[in-house]
C-alpha cells in the first residue's frame, strides 16, 4: 500500500494532518528532524524517519523505502519575528529545504504535493477580506520565503509534472477535540496558547501594539481551527489524485478577531482573567489579516466546522489543561 510522506509531521499542523490521514486508513510516513516537533505527536504514523529536509538523499531513501506516492510539506521555520532577525536561516530552511523536498520528488517520480503556505505572503493588504488574487507583497522573510516556494511550483510542474496545491493558512489555532494532539512550541509564539498560559498563572500576556488602525487598537487576525486545516489538506490531496489542476487557496474563517477578543474568549472559557501588559509593535506585523476562503469552499467543497472563537479556544484549553508541561512528559 502506497504512503503519504508528511514532512514536519511531528509539528503542530503536520501532526493533526497526519491523524486525519490515518483516520481514513492512509499510510503516514512522518519525516522530521525534531528540532521543533514532538515524538509523542507521531503515534499514528506507520513509520517515522528522523532527518533534515535539506538532506535530499535521506528524503529519497525514505520515499523509496516506504512507497510514497504523495507529499504534504509542513517542515518550515514559522516565526515572523525571528524571520526578521534571521533571514538567512529562514531562506535556508524554508526555500532550500523545500527545493530539496521537490528534488527528492523529482528523483523518485512522486507527482503530488500539498504545500503549507501562509497569509504572510500578502504583507499588508490594501483590502480585506483577502482573496487569492490580492497583490503579494510580503513584509518579512517568513512570508517572502513561502512566496518564493509558491513561485517555484509552476516550474516544477512544467519541467517534471509535479502537481501541487498551496494552502495559505491564516492563524492556525485550537487543538484536536479528542485531546490527543495540541500546540506546544518552545518558546510559544501564538496568541491563544500564550493567553491560556497567562490565565493559568504563567506570567503576563504581552499585547504587541495597541495603536493599530483597528476598532480596539490591537491586531485583527483570522483564527482557523487546526482540524479544519487538516481536512483541507486531505481534500486538496484528493483533488490532485483525481486529476485536478495545480492551484492555491486561502484558508480562514473570514472573521476578524482582535487580541482583546481572544483575551475575552479565554476569560469566558477558563473563568480566569488574562493578566496582560502592553508592549511595542513587533516588526513585520500587519494591522489586519483575514481571509476570503470562497474559492476553497466553492472548488474544494471545504467547509470549516469549528469556526467560533470560543470553540477554538475551548479545544486549546482542554489540551493545555490536561498537558501542563506540553509534550515534555510523554516525549520519548
Amino acid at each position: 500500500m502506497s504512503a503519504v510522506l508528511v514532512t514536519g509531521g511531528a509539528g503542530y499542523i503536520g501532526s493533526h494532518a497526519s491523524k486525519a490521514l490515518s483516520t481514513r486508513a492512509e499510510r503516514v510516513i512522518v519525516y522530521d528532524n525534531f528540532s521543533q516537533g514532538h515524538r509523542a505527536a507521531t503515534r499514528v504514523a506507520a513509520a517515522v524517519v528522523e532527518g533534515d529536509i535539506q538532506d535530499t538523499d535521506r528524503l529519497v531513501a525514505a520515499i523509496e523505502e516506504h512507497d510514497v506516492r504523495a507529499v504534504m510539506h509542513f517542515a518550515a521555520s514559522l516565526s515572523v519575528g525571528d524571520s526578521v532577525k534571521d533571514p538567512s536561516g529562514y531562506y535556508r530552511n524554508n526555500v532550500v529545504g523545500a527545493l530539496s523536498v521537490l528534488e527528492a520528488m523529482v528523483r523518485t517520480g512522486v507527482k503530488h504535493l500539498v504545500f503549507s503556505s501562509t497569509c504572510a505572503i500578502f504583507g499588508t493588504p490594501e483590502t480585506t477580506p483577502i482573496h487569492e488574487d490580492v497583490p503579494k507583497q510580503p513584509i518579512n522573510a517568513y512570508g517572502q520565503t513561502k512566496l518564493a516556494v509558491e513561485q517555484a511550483l509552476p516550474h516544477f510542474e512544467i519541467a517534471y509534472g509535479i502537481k501541487s496545491v498551496a494552502l495559505r493558512y491564516f492563524n492556525a489555532a485550537g487543538a484536536d477535540p479528542d485531546g490527543e494532539l495540541g500546540e506546544d512550541h518552545a518558546p510559544e509564539i501564538h496568541v491563544i496558547p500564550r493567553a491560556l498560559d497567562a490565565a493559568m498563572g504563567r506570567g503576563s500576556f504581552k499585547i504587541f501594539g495597541d495603536d493599530y488602525p483597528t476598532p480596539d487598537g490591537t491586531c485583527l487576525r483570522d483564527y482557523v481551527h487546526v482540524n479544519d486545516l487538516a481536512s483541507a489538506h486531505l481534500i486538496a490531496l484528493d483533488a490532485l489524485r483525481a486529476g485536478g489542476r495545480s492551484t492555491a487557496y486561502n484558508l480562514g474563517n473570514g472573521r476578524p478577531t482582535s487580541v482583546y477578543d481572544v483575551l475575552n474568549s479565554v476569560r469566558r472559557v477558563t473563568g480566569s482573567a488574562v493578566p496582560f501588559e502592553k508592549a511595542p509593535r513587533r516588526d513585520g506585523d500587519p494591522a489586519a489579516l483575514f481571509a476570503s476562503s470562497d474559492r476553497a469552499r466553492r472548488e474544494l467543497g471545504w467547509q470549516p466546522r469549528l469556526e467560533d472563537i470560543d470553540v477554538i479556544v475551548e479545544t486549546a484549553w482542554r489540551w493545555r489543561a490536561a498537558h501542563p508541561k506540553g509534550y515534555a512528559a510523554v516525549d520519548a
